[in-house]
C-alpha cells in the first residue's frame, strides 16, 4: 500500500508538471485560491442576514428549512434566483450580497504563495484571468489592495445577475477564453470548488485543485479532481523551475 501510495504520489506530480508546462491561460477562482474573502467577516453570518432580510420582506415560502440555514450566501442567492429568475427581489439581494462581499474584502487574507505565484506566471508572459462566482467588483478591490490587477487586467468575469450563469455553469470560464483568445486545452483552472470543477469540465479546461484543508480535498478528489494540491507553494516551485530552465 505505501508502494502505491507513492507511485500515486509521484504520478500526480508528474501531472501538475504538466499542467502548468501546458498552460498558456491561467484561470483563477477567487475566494480560495487568490484569498481567504471571509477570512475576517463571517460568511455565516452574511448568509444569515440575507435569510432574515428575505424573511422579513418577501414572501413566505420563499426557502426550505435547508437553505434557511444554510452557511454559504451564494447559496442563498440561488435559491431565490431559481425561484424568482430576473426579478427585483433577486436584483435586491444580489446587491446585498455584493455590499457585504465589498466590506469583506478589505480584511480578506492572501492564501499563502498566491500572491508570487501570480506575479511569477504574470512576469513569464502568461495571461491570467478571475473567474469566479462573486462580484468582480469585489474581485478589483481585492486585487488593487495587493497590486495585482495589472497581472490580470482587463480579464476579470464574475457574478452577474443572470445567475443561472454561476459556477458550475462554464459561462465564466468561457468568457475568459474567448476574451485572451485561448484553446481550452491550453488554458489551466485553479478551483478549490466541486463547481469549479464541474465548469472547467464543461468547458474543456484542465483542472488544479486547491485544497486548504482535508475534507475540501476529499470533496475535489469525490468530483473528480486528479491533481490536488494543498499549498500553491510547489505549484511557484515548478514554475520557477521551468523558468531557471529556459534561462
Amino acid at each position: 500500500m505505501a508502494a502505491d501510495d507513492g507511485n500515486d504520489r509521484e504520478n500526480e506530480a508528474g501531472e501538475l508538471w504538466e499542467l502548468i508546462s501546458r498552460a498558456r491561460v491561467v484561470l483563477w477562482d477567487f475566494d480560495g485560491p487568490v484569498c481567504g474573502l471571509f477570512a475576517g467577516y463571517s460568511s455565516e453570518r452574511v448568509a444569515a442576514e440575507l435569510v432574515r432580510g428575505l424573511e422579513s420582506r418577501g414572501p413566505r415560502g420563499l426557502l426550505t428549512e435547508r437553505e434557511r440555514e444554510s452557511l454559504d450566501p451564494l447559496a442563498v442567492l440561488r435559491a431565490v434566483g431559481r425561484r424568482h429568475p430576473g426579478s427585483d427581489l433577486v436584483a435586491g439581494l444580489e446587491a446585498r450580497l455584493t455590499q457585504e462581499e465589498m466590506r469583506a474584502a478589505s480584511s480578506a487574507r492572501p492564501t499563502p504563495y498566491a500572491d508570487a505565484l501570480i506575479r511569477a506566471w504574470a512576469a513569464r508572459g502568461s495571461r491570467l484571468a478571475v473567474t469566479t462566482n462573486n462580484s468582480p467588483l469585489v474581485v478589483r478591490k481585492y486585487l488593487d489592495s495587493r497590486g495585482l490587477a495589472p497581472c490580470f487586467d482587463p480579464h476579470v468575469y464574475g457574478r452577474t445577475r443572470d445567475l443561472e450563469r454561476l459556477k458550475p455553469d462554464p459561462h465564466c470560464l468561457n468568457r475568459a477564453l474567448n476574451a485572451t483568445g485561448a484553446a481550452p486545452g491550453r488554458a489551466l483552472m485553479i478551483g478549490d470548488t466541486p463547481s469549479d470543477h464541474e465548469a472547467a469540465r464543461r468547458a474543456g479546461v484542465p483542472f488544479l485543485g486547491y485544497a486548504r484543508n482535508a475534507r475540501k480535498e476529499k470533496l475535489l478528489r469525490e468530483a473528480g479532481a486528479t491533481v490536488v494540491v494543498e499549498s500553491l507553494e510547489p505549484v511557484l516551485r515548478i514554475l520557477s523551475a521551468r523558468r531557471q530552465q529556459a534561462e
